[in-house]
């Protein structure tokens, strides 16, 4: 308890020194990445971010890449809407299409009236019982932003693609100077709690652009490797 509060207030003081964490949210956010499995290029991912008073949407495109793209013309469009509160972002819909096999697609319903998330995937429907924290897999990529900056230091929130919902509890690892193809780039770095049988997750944060994720790892149990890297990232 002592180690997690003084890293906490270490955080606290970094962030106020640079002024992270302080600046609202941008109105519009156009970002591109490219995705490496075990350093080979796979894909690219394109997504656009859009506030408009109290209500958000991103939309996020991927498309085979390298050697991959000879062989696999599969294209992945993702859908999140919701709104923009206090809290950050909160989910009313989230849409997964594979525009070359639509068996495949998901969609998650939110009702945070009735606390239930509708889940539409393989062909059946399924309702659950929705936690209030609970963010889709695209909308967290930009829940960060919302935040303020103590609560990195400690992260926990639900999250769901489509098909279940899991916990996830990030923990603050430290800064880092990190090399992308936007030059060097100072980030917090999180990683996730891994339970048995999880995969290791550890996102990089740019302290100096609201905190938006321009590294994301992932280790998979089977040792594939799995990195994004921001290539551009422009804020309106």
């Amino acid at each position: 308890m002592i180690v997690r509060a003084l890293l906490a207030m270490a955080f606290a003081a970094l962030a106020a020194a640079t002024g992270a964490g302080n600046a609202s949210p941008p109105a519009s956010i156009a970002a591109s990445y490219d995705v490496y499995q075990n350093r080979l290029p796979v894909a690219v991912v394109q997504e656009a971010f859009e506030k408009d008073g109290t209500q958000y949407r991103i939309v996020s495109e991927s498309t085979p890449a390298g050697l991959l793209a000879l062989f696999v013309r599969t294209r992945i469009k993702i859908h999140s809407r919701g709104a923009v509160t206090p809290a950050g972002l909160r989910p009313e819909q989230f849409d997964y299409g594979r525009l070359d096999d639509a068996s495949k697609n998901v969609s998650a319903a939110f009702d945070w009236r009735a606390k239930q998330l509708h889940l539409t995937f393989d062909g059946r429907n399924e309702t659950i019982v929705l936690p209030q924290d609970t963010q889709d897999r695209v909308s967290l990529m930009y829940q960060f932003m919302f935040l303020p900056a103590e609560k990195l230091s400690d992260l926990a929130f639900h999250m769901t693609n489509g098909k279940k919902i899991e916990l996830y509890r990030y923990h603050l690892a430290g800064t880092e100077l990190i090399d992308t193809p936007l030059g060097k780039l100072d980030t917090l770095r999180l990683v996730k709690q891994r339970e048995p049988g999880d995969n290791a997750v550890e996102v990089w944060l740019a302290r100096d652009r609201n905190f938006f994720p321009v590294r994301l790892l992932i280790l998979e149990n089977d040792g594939s490797k799995f990195e994004q890297v921001i290539t551009r990232l422009e804020f309106k």
